[in-house]
């Protein structure tokens, strides 16, 4: 059997779904393909894709820098091939932001608006920046294959050293600031892992995942092609990898010591149980396995070893990356299998690039040879029925497109239809804001509202007048209308005119013809407006122009008639100190703290009896 030909089919066969996946999430959004919610903005794709694919690139300067900075030449083997790995995680990384971000056309915006206090900010440009230089470290190899680009890496050449020392740097400071972004969640994240010293967790941890990643990848990638594995080498990393362990265990438990949280590691709840899980695979267990050289210098155990450190740095990231913040969010979330899809999908797809580059450049010393390789070699049968497919190379690709296309086929197939049709929304009914004077905008009823002082809105916008800038349309025969009474699911447009009910004898009981000239097509275009009948849906002094009867969602809605509002103010009146932060979010959202946010008060809220004190200091009764 192939090994080759059998990994790559799988390869292809993971692509083909991830792809179909993929389609889906651009046409129909992230709430068709996804589990995420609210609560739980961060899933699967920031924690495995981002956050463990940005420290599996580690290897890329972790292995540079034993090579250039520490002049250990015996790793000349393993330096092209790290720097190709890390170079595909890193695009692997921009690919997985691509899919999660809500707008992803939106991704170059970090270019051009500038926030320097923010560690994303920082972790963004150094994604960009280190991707660039990776590239430009790695043409050099697929650039002497051919003289005609000889000059141009030549150029190249020169400035390697440079271009080795900055990758380092914007490496170093990435890997660390991965972890700042969490030093904003002390309520969130479990006190087992947040710490003020998280950056330097990240670092440490990096390092020893760079050194393993080299490895594993060695082992794999020699696995596939028959190649003799460099047990010699990767004995020598695992025997560093022991000591940059060793310090991350010192540090982390130091740590936990001085923050007098020790205690919650026997505290028997499931976080507490994860955390032990975690430390014994990514780091007691490797290093047992490389300090002894009995085990240290074994294939067998090499495998086991490198993957644990692997795996237990991926799993550190994903637990950080959300797994511990369940219990204080209050939120289920297990990934969709779409997601998985996607995921799997990027990660295979660079894989499959990595193995093309293996065979067509000088990635090893010694370019593997398999049937593959070499389009002139004769059909080989291992049994009489055997179908030639022609020459090695054409049968392979014959086998990749035709796995490919058919598991892209069946991730079409198996499409949950109705999360696509309802872009993957959950129905969500509206209720009426509550209050007097000072309403309390919370339409779903989670505690995560608006305190809108309603008498101080019509004073300001001018009296009873002003009332049409809201309350644009009424409902037949009333006054004033709420906006739940039209705008009646918080996340999905609604059918404002119920066509249905109006056409029905149970309904509005209104003949075709009453709406519908005889003759014309019976379309919205052609019916007479609502007004022609409604003589009060419109409010008194508004002029509104009927685009179509499908109202947004709720919070659709709100955001664009009050952004929309404190924008215009905003500009009218941008000498005053005052208005500039009038159309910002917080503006509005002045929802208190953690104690607030906990799951048990917005169950409380839920409830019809709890009417009247909706968030400290804020009281509908007296509308304080």
């Amino acid at each position: 059997m192939n090994r080759v030909h059998v990994v790559k089919t799988i390869l292809w066969a993971l692509v083909g779904l991830g792809l179909a996946v993929a389609i889906s999430r651009f046409a129909f959004g992230l709430g068709a393909t996804t589990n995420l919610t609210d609560a739980t903005p961060w899933g699967l794709w920031i924690g495995f894709d981002v956050m463990a694919g940005v420290a599996l690139a580690a290897g890329g300067f972790v292995i540079t820098a034993v090579f250039y900075m520490m002049r250990r030449k015996e790793f000349h083997p393993m330096v092209r091939p790290a720097v190709l790995t890390a170079f595909l995680g890193y695009v692997a990384v921009v690919f997985s932001l691509l899919v999660d971000l809500g707008l992803p056309w939106n991704i170059w915006h970090m270019m051009i608006y500038w926030n320097p206090h923010s560690p994303l900010f920082e972790v963004g440009w150094c994604v960009m920046l280190y991707t660039t230089v990776l590239l430009l470290e790695f043409s050099p190899v697929p650039l002497e294959s051919t003289s005609r680009y000889a000059k141009i890496r030549t150029f190249l050449m020169k400035f390697r050293f440079p271009l080795v020392l900055l990758g380092i740097m914007l490496s170093t400071l990435h890997q660390s600031s991965l972890g700042s972004l969490f030093l904003i969640m002390p309520f969130k994240l479990h006190p087992l892992w947040y710490t003020k010293i998280l950056p330097i967790l990240f670092f440490i941890s990096a390092v020893g995942l760079g050194l393993m990643m080299v490895s594993f990848e060695s082992l794999v990638s020699g696995w596939i092609y028959r190649k003799k594995p460099e047990t010699h080498l990767v004995a020598k990393l695992g025997k560093a990898a022991v000591w940059v362990l060793g310090v991350f265990l010192i540090v982390r438990f130091v740590d936990l010591g001085i923050a007098g949280k020790l205690g919650l590691i026997f505290a028997g709840s499931w976080e507490s149980f994860l955390f032990v899980a975690e430390i014994l695979i990514m780091a007691v267990i490797p290093m047992i396995i490389f300090a002894n050289p009995a085990t240290r210098n074994r294939v067998g155990w090499q495998w086991a070893g490198s993957f644990m450190v692997v795996f237990g740095a991926v799993f550190n990231r994903i637990n950080v990356g959300g797994l511990t913040m369940v219990s204080t969010t209050g939120d289920a979330y297990f990934p969709s299998w779409m997601e998985f899809a996607i995921s799997f999908g990027v990660v295979s797809f660079m894989i499959l690039i990595f193995l093309f580059a293996i065979e067509k450049f000088h990635i090893w010393e010694e370019q593997p040879r398999e049937l593959e390789a070499d389009p002139h070699a004769k059909p080989r049968f291992s049994r009489a029925g055997e179908v030639w497919l022609g020459a090695p190379a054409v049968a392979g690709r014959t086998k990749y497109s035709f796995a490919f296309v058919l598991a892209l086929a069946i991730g079409f197939a198996i499409m949950p239809g109705k999360k696509l049709h309802s872009g993957g929304i959950e129905n969500v009914p509206v209720e009426a804001a509550r209050g007097g004077d000072t309403l309390y905008v919370d339409g779903n009823r989670d505690g995560y509202g608006v305190a809108f002082k309603h008498e101080f809105h019509i004073d300001t916008l001018g009296g009873d007048q002003s009332c049409v800038r809201c309350h644009h349309m009424n409902m037949p025969m009333d006054f004033a209308s709420g906006c739940f009474n039209c705008h009646s699911q918080m996340y999905q447009a609604v059918d404002a005119f119920k066509h249905d009910w109006h056409a029905s004898p149970s309904g509005g009981n209104v003949a075709c013809n009453e709406c519908h000239a005889e003759g014309e097509n019976r379309t919205a275009a052609s019916a007479k407006s609502c007004e022609s009948c409604h003589t009060d849906l419109i409010p008194a002094g508004a002029t509104i122009e009927i685009e179509s009867y499908m109202a947004p969602a709720y919070t659709d809605a709100m955001h664009d008639m009050c952004i929309g509002c404190h924008r215009e103010v905003n500009q009218q009146r941008a000498e005053l100190p005052e208005q500039k932060d009038l159309a910002l979010c917080g503006t509005c959202h002045t929802t208190a703290g953690p104690e607030y946010l906990r799951a048990d008060v917005r169950e409380r809220l839920k409830r019809p009896e709890f009417n009247r004190v909706v968030m400290p200091g804020l009281s509908l009764e007296d509308g304080k």
